[in-house]
């Protein structure tokens, strides 16, 4: 197993083509996700949606797992990271899991995994919440944002018509776990018993109100507008989760509550989906 870099040691100072700045390191980031993938003839890897911002060039990697077939069609999951470029633990934790499936491909029977740790690579290397441009990308999208991410990653959405969507991110004003529920009904039946195997590491947020929203049992039924999420009227509802880990916390409680949370929406997943076929 991958030892969990301590994200100080993602910094660059100084890079040449931003003289002045201390920026993190995209490629250090990525690395740990890299070397599993190129090691497991399950991962297909592809890097997209090449843009520029002062000058420098940046694309989204992408990373697919194929698990083994579950008598169907393969399920597709998409996981997101990142969309806050000062929130990289989620990027941090799908390098664990994407490892974790390597290693037990049951993990994913009946499943394709899409992985996108990095969407935001200029608001990453600055260390910022927004991108570059100034603009939170988790509030552009199904808004006809102009900024090159959300485009990208509306188009990944729209064409693979998931059957589920999970952001990953981290709030520095929490003391604990909690989600957000979005799209298809059975969505809170499957963060509640992901954030229980993730509280094994980490406490919950069982407070009243979070984030400014109405909660109950650490999860929230509402959300902003133009949040990362499945495109609006579309016929077939995937189930969305937004999952909080709390930024304060040690960085291996987090990627350990991350990837529990992430196995436990997987197998709760297919699980009804079995029951569904057999009713």
């Amino acid at each position: 197993m991958s030892r969990i870099p301590d994200l100080k040691f993602l910094h660059l100072s100084a890079p040449v083509s931003r003289p002045g700045l201390r920026c993190r390191s995209v490629a250090r980031l990525l690395e740990p996700l890299d070397r599993v993938a190129a090691n497991c003839p399950r991962i297909l890897s592809t890097q997209h949606a090449f843009f520029e911002s002062d000058g420098e060039r940046y694309s989204i990697p992408r990373h697919l797992f194929v698990g083994d077939p579950g008598g169907g069609d393969l399920m597709k999951v998409a996981l997101f990271a990142t969309i806050h470029g000062d929130e990289p633990e989620g990027a941090v934790a799908m390098a664990r899991f994407l490892e974790q499936l390597s290693r037990q491909p049951g993990l994913a029977s009946g499943y394709a995994v899409f992985l996108y740790p990095l969407c935001n690579p200029t608001g990453f290397q600055d260390d910022t919440r927004a991108a570059r441009s100034g603009r939170d990308l988790n509030r552009e999208f199904w808004r006809d944002s102009d900024q090159p991410e959300v485009r990208f990653l509306e188009s990944e959405i729209r064409a693979n018509a998931f059957d589920g969507i999970v952001t990953l991110h981290s709030d520095d004003t929490s003391d604990g776990l909690y989600g957000f529920v979005r799209g298809a009904v059975l969505s809170e039946h499957l963060l509640e018993p992901a954030l229980r195997e993730a509280n094994r590491f980490l406490p919950r947020n069982r407070r009243d109100v979070i984030d400014g929203f109405e909660a109950r049992e650490s999860i929230i039924r509402a959300g902003y507008p133009g949040m990362l999420q499945s495109e609006p009227g579309t016929a077939k509802l995937p189930f969305e989760i937004t999952f909080e880990t709390p930024q304060r916390a040690p960085l291996d409680r987090q990627v350990a509550a991350l990837v529990a949370a992430l196995g436990s929406i997987l197998n709760g997943f297919r699980g009804l989906q079995a029951i569904a076929q057999g009713i």
